[in-house]
């Protein structure tokens, strides 16, 4: 099955795909700091390659991937761009609606930064009152067993950030633009009043690295790659068959 990537089609191709199959993926990224070896664009690369093969095995329409997220903790950085955290959700209920227009009966959002977490479910839960048409949200389903199963380095406290989740997951989908001579190991001293106050991420690593970046490997980032794919698209078809239940 191949990808239908509606930045590649015609309208027609595109109505065609519609009455197929009524699914729409949305990829959700951001642009900002993964340490001196990953590029900016980790969030972006990781959320739109795996959306791909969830298409691909779904017959999902892939949408064109959404590359500024809320990265406020990294402002400073250069090359970082955010959104403010509303605007977020209001760009995901605007695609909502459009994509509902013309025929599409579920949407699907695939995260690749947790900061845009929150603005998904908002957005998710203020469109159930707006639309018939559902929002599914998902980032990494599964990830603990994965952390647990995969990775050999803790988090820091849960977090995951241009370590060795991530690089991993890159050596996988992008290996071409991963660095791993300028990988490093660093975890950062955690003040009493982080999440508490305006404290940042931003302010504490000296790198950008959360965790063990050194640790990681194209084997591991593949064996997750796979995991979440069959995870995601078990979710997609089972929230399609949901959908044609409540119709």
């Amino acid at each position: 099955m191949g990808v239908k990537e509606l930045m590649h089609m015609t309208r027609d191709e595109v109505a065609a795909a519609v009455q197929e199959f009524p699914v729409a993926v949305l990829p959700l990224g951001a642009t900002e700091q993964h340490g001196h070896h990953l590029p900016l664009g980790v969030d972006i690369f990781l959320a739109e390659g795996i959306s791909r093969k969830v298409c691909e095995q779904t017959g999902a329409l892939l949408l064109p991937t959404m590359p500024f997220g809320y990265s406020w903790v990294w402002r400073d950085i250069p090359g970082t761009v955010s959104l403010r955290q509303e605007h977020v959700e209001m760009v995901i209920k605007d695609v909502a609606h459009s994509v509902s227009r013309y025929g599409i009966k579920l949407l699907v959002l695939v995260n690749g930064h947790d900061a845009n977490n929150s603005s998904m479910k908002y957005a998710a839960r203020e469109l159930m009152d707006e639309l018939e048409m559902p929002v599914v949200y998902l980032f990494y389903p599964g990830m603990e067993r994965m952390l647990d199963e995969v990775c050999q380095s803790p988090t820091w406290h849960g977090m995951i950030h241009a370590c060795e989740f991530e690089t991993s997951l890159m050596l996988a989908l992008k290996p071409e633009w991963v660095q791993m001579e300028k990988a490093v190991r660093e975890y950062p001293e955690k003040p009493a009043l982080y999440g508490k106050s305006t404290i940042s991420l931003g302010s504490m690593s000296k790198s950008g690295v959360y965790g063990d970046a050194t640790l990681a490997t194209r084997e591991k980032g593949e064996k997750m790659l796979q995991y979440f794919v069959e995870e995601m698209s078990a979710l997609v078809r089972e929230a399609y068959r949901e959908t044609l239940k409540n119709r």
